[in-house]
């Protein structure tokens, strides 16, 4: 038996999550606090967590993705902290390797995690997402969320980063619906992301760019493999950044009818 000597805090930001969180809070029993950060949740999401004696439940308004995970971080009482999304499962495989990670001698401060993607409950093996990681275990000491994304959020680490062996699993995809509307919401808040940039809408990007997305994904990156399920994902995933030039466009217009932006919604 590994033995312990380095606590870990487990960190979710929830919303809506019935269905999915049963799954990843289990999956983090391991760990020395579990705290979920939920931003209003009306599914029952909230009234769960609250019946979950392991669990330290708040309630915090989302105003973005990198606001709600730093709100979430300043919540740890551990300096090693494992944070996930709400669809994501942490295997045994991986739990042990965490463990015997922040026991062990590694000099890393932050570790990048692949991710196996769920189709529902088939895997996904190709369409863009094979090569797909993110920080996922890391000392809070030693890192901040950059502030240079509101979506798709990164860590800005003062130190060594290493990449864990073991996968988490994603259970992205839960129907068409839902994979839809969260790609559109990506959209419109990687175009907010760009207007904070001043980065300009061009017609030719509201043309080309989905349609390569498409084609990148679908060809280059294999979706094809993926049968019906890679043709989905590849749309979907297109349909994603022609929201956002669309809503960038919009943003835009807005912006020169009004003097102040900040009254904007």
């Amino acid at each position: 038996m590994l033995e312990k000597n380095e606590k870990i805090s487990a960190l979710v930001i929830t919303f809506n999550e019935i269905g999915y969180i049963e799954n990843c809070l289990a999956s983090l029993s391991f760990a020395d606090e579990i705290i979920v950060v939920d931003s209003y949740s009306t599914d029952g999401t909230y009234e769960y967590l609250l019946q979950q004696a392991n669990v330290k439940v708040i309630q915090h308004p989302f105003k973005n993705y990198t606001a709600q995970k730093s709100f979430a971080l300043q919540q740890a009482n551990n300096d090693w902290v494992l944070f996930l999304d709400a669809d994501e499962v942490v295997s045994s495989a991986l739990q042990y390797e965490i463990l015997n990670t922040v026991n062990g001698a590694s000099k890393a401060v932050a570790y990048w995690f692949y991710r196996t993607f769920m189709f529902q409950q088939e895997r996904l093996r190709f369409s863009g997402w094979q090569t797909d990681k993110n920080y996922r275990l890391f000392r809070k000491s030693k890192v901040h969320f950059s502030q240079k994304r509101i979506v798709h959020e990164t860590l800005e680490v003062n130190g060594k980063s290493d990449t864990l062996k073991e996968k988490l699993v994603h259970y992205c995809y839960r129907n068409y619906q839902n994979y839809k509307d969260k790609m559109l919401c990506y959209g419109r808040m990687k175009a907010r992301e760009d207007l904070k940039n001043q980065k300009k809408f061009k017609f030719s990007l509201l043309l080309l760019k989905p349609a390569y997305r498409f084609l990148f994904n679908y060809l280059i990156r294999l979706g094809i493999l993926d049968g019906k399920k890679g043709v989905i994902v590849c749309y979907l995933n297109a349909l994603g950044d022609r929201e956002r030039y669309l809503e960038l466009r919009r943003l835009q217009e807005a912006q020169s009818l009004v003097p102040d932006w900040k009254t904007i919604p």
